[in-house]
């Protein structure tokens, strides 16, 4: 190993720290671009290669700003309270079947608008819920931050890493739900019932069942059609085998302008209101794992994965579960950026890059540290006046994940 190919190793090692762990609270994209940067300025990147692999992520880029601005829009204007009400309002004083009906709004937020949202959007309105109904809200927490990683491929449009995973290249919608349809119900439905089990004592007994449900303003009633019609125009996208990053940008920029007007208010409030650091964190991962490419670590992965065309289903079974663990050590951005190089050089049999995406996607259930959803929906928590550590969540993960994986994994081999 040249002492380059160390550095730059190095380098992207404790960048990925950084955006882990957080030192000094310092947010997660300064880790990101200060890795970047110093591969840059000690002569380890050319700037150039840098553009090129910034440019790359366009599609992300859109599609996240759209989602986000869609989340805003539909945050300050009160439509994800009015769905948590109504979940509490039609829970029956059961705290059972108000853990079932929240993680069914998660499955839906999820499926529709992105993990991101259910992390970040979701999560604080079930905390109020939760509050007004007198029920302990760690189980209902959860259910938001679990959801929004075991839902996160049935459709593309679920979660960002997905474009990440297939280079902003998605396949077609139909041939999408013949590989993960019945891979992600499995998910959800393991997932929920693991979760319902481990929580069980804290589930039992009775809540409040009355909670005041404000009415939605016409700014909420457009942004939660916004969400509907974008939705459906992500759906049309991915059926038509288009990216889905302009299309989710200009849907977003739209109802966010929409919301605005009709409610008589500035645009620049959604807009300051928007967590735009992921997009630099995004755009300095792209960079690392650039890095990591001209080093000639992602070819020895590509090697690996060509190693699969003999025995795809038990190739398929182990990089998915490698790359689940490794989603929980380096973050499962980085880790679906690395696989999505890799797959490219390789290609390897579909049924292992789908297992890929099931790892990049599921895997992060098991620690606080998998996913940016996980990370943003402890930042929510900790703002909200609660918190889960390592270890506690770990507790839980380690049940739910595996079990959750090897369900999804197995029935998406068994379908051939």
């Amino acid at each position: 190993m040249t002492m380059a190919t160390f550095t730059t190793w190095a380098i992207a090692g404790l960048a990925t720290a950084g955006v882990i762990a957080r030192p000094m609270r310092w947010p997660e994209w300064i880790w990101a671009l200060a890795g970047a940067a110093l591969l840059i300025l000690l002569g380890l990147m050319p700037a150039a290669a840098a553009g090129v692999a910034v440019a790359k992520g366009l599609d992300v880029y859109l599609f996240l700003v759209g989602m986000m601005l869609l989340s805003e829009a539909a945050r300050e204007h009160g439509v994800f309270d009015w769905v948590a009400a109504t979940a509490v309002n039609h829970a029956g004083r059961s705290r059972a079947r108000l853990f079932a009906l929240v993680y069914a709004t998660g499955v839906v937020v999820t499926t529709f608008m992105s993990n991101d949202a259910t992390a970040v959007v979701l999560t604080p309105a079930v905390f109020a819920a939760a509050r007004k109904a007198k029920a302990d809200p760690l189980p209902l927490l959860f259910a938001c931050a679990l959801i929004a990683n075991a839902a996160s491929f049935v459709l593309p449009i679920s979660n960002p890493a997905n474009l990440v995973l297939y280079g902003g290249h998605m396949p077609p919608l139909a041939q999408w739900l013949r590989s993960f349809a019945l891979p992600s119900l499995a998910s959800v439905a393991v997932t929920f019932v693991a979760l319902r089990v481990i929580e069980r004592e804290r589930l039992a007994g009775d809540c409040e069942s009355d909670v005041a449900r404000p009415a939605l303003s016409i700014g909420g009633k457009v942004a939660a059609a916004g969400i509907l019609s974008t939705a459906a125009l992500l759906v049309t996208v991915s059926a038509l085998d288009r990216q889905l990053g302009l299309p989710a940008a200009l849907a977003g920029i739209v109802t966010a302008a929409s919301v605005s007007a009709l409610a008589r208010r500035s645009p620049m409030i959604l807009v300051r209101g928007v967590s735009w650091g992921v997009l630099p964190l995004v755009a300095g991962l792209f960079v690392l794992v650039e890095a990591l490419d001209r080093t000639g670590v992602i070819g020895l992965v590509a090697a690996a994965l060509r190693g699969t065309t003999g025995d795809p289903r038990g190739g398929a079974a182990a990089s998915g579960a490698i790359v689940a663990l490794a989603s929980n050590l380096m973050n499962n951005l980085p880790a679906g950026l690395i696989a999505s190089t890799a797959v490219a050089q390789a290609h390897p049999p579909a049924v292992v890059t789908d297992a890929l995406l099931i790892g990049v996607d599921l895997g992060p259930n098991l620690s606080v540290t998998g996913s940016l959803a996980t990370i943003l929906w402890l930042q929510v928590i900790r703002r909200e006046g609660e918190d889960v550590g390592f270890r506690a969540f770990l507790k839980v993960g380690a049940v739910t994940m595996p079990l959750a994986l090897v369900a999804a994994l197995g029935v998406r081999l068994a379908l051939g």
